[in-house]
């Protein structure tokens, strides 16, 4: 009797569709985009019923945080453009510097947050819009921390011995997941800033 291959034999040791789980990763970016939506839409509906917005100067923290996380996203770029040319140690440096400006964001924020309760704006107070800035920029640096795991995965990748393939694969999700929150925190700040 002969045996003939099937298809799932034919692919033993050939990498993982990766599609499925870019899919994944895009179906988080937007269900992410609707959460953020719908605070910001609360934020308006509030304004509007109240008369008034925040009534804050942002710390300049958030400032300095955005022009570090614009940088992060540059050197992410580049990162993945070294990748894709085989440069690995330029893209390995240049992911250690995304890195190091996403921690830098991070410190950031809690800066923010520090100005902002010496000038007595804490998240528990009678201005909904306040508690919402502290909400916003907390699920924003939740969404920094996941990034900073993924983009860790991705410099991983340039250590080990792998597949061209997988490791455009791990760059890819980095970029597509860091790239995201640089546009929503951009998104963010702008909006607070048009609604004080």
């Amino acid at each position: 009797m002969v045996h003939t291959l099937n298809k799932e034999e034919l692919n033993f040791g050939a990498e993982p569709d990766t599609k499925p789980k870019k899919f994944i990763m895009w179906l988080f970016v937007v269900s992410s985009t609707i959460m953020f939506g719908g605070w910001t839409s609360f934020y308006i509906v509030f304004a509007a019923s109240k008369g008034k917005g925040h009534g804050l100067v942002l710390p300049d923290a958030f400032m300095y945080s955005t022009a570090i996380l614009l940088a992060s996203s540059i050197c992410l770029f580049l990162a993945s453009r070294a990748s894709k040319s085989g440069e690995i140690s330029l893209s390995r440096a240049l992911l250690f510097g995304t890195l190091a400006l996403g921690l830098a964001f991070g410190y950031m924020q809690f800066d923010a947050w520090s100005a902002m309760v010496n000038t007595g704006a804490v998240l528990t107070n009678n201005n909904a819009a306040i508690s919402l800035i502290y909400i916003v920029s907390g699920f924003h640096l939740l969404h920094i921390f996941a990034g900073l795991c993924i983009v860790t995965n991705a410099l991983l990748g340039t250590y080990k011995d792998m597949s061209v393939e997988k490791r455009k694969y791990r760059m890819d999700i980095a970029s597509i997941f860091w790239h995201f929150i640089d546009i929503l925190w951009i998104y963010l700040y702008v909006f607070l800033l048009l609604n004080s």
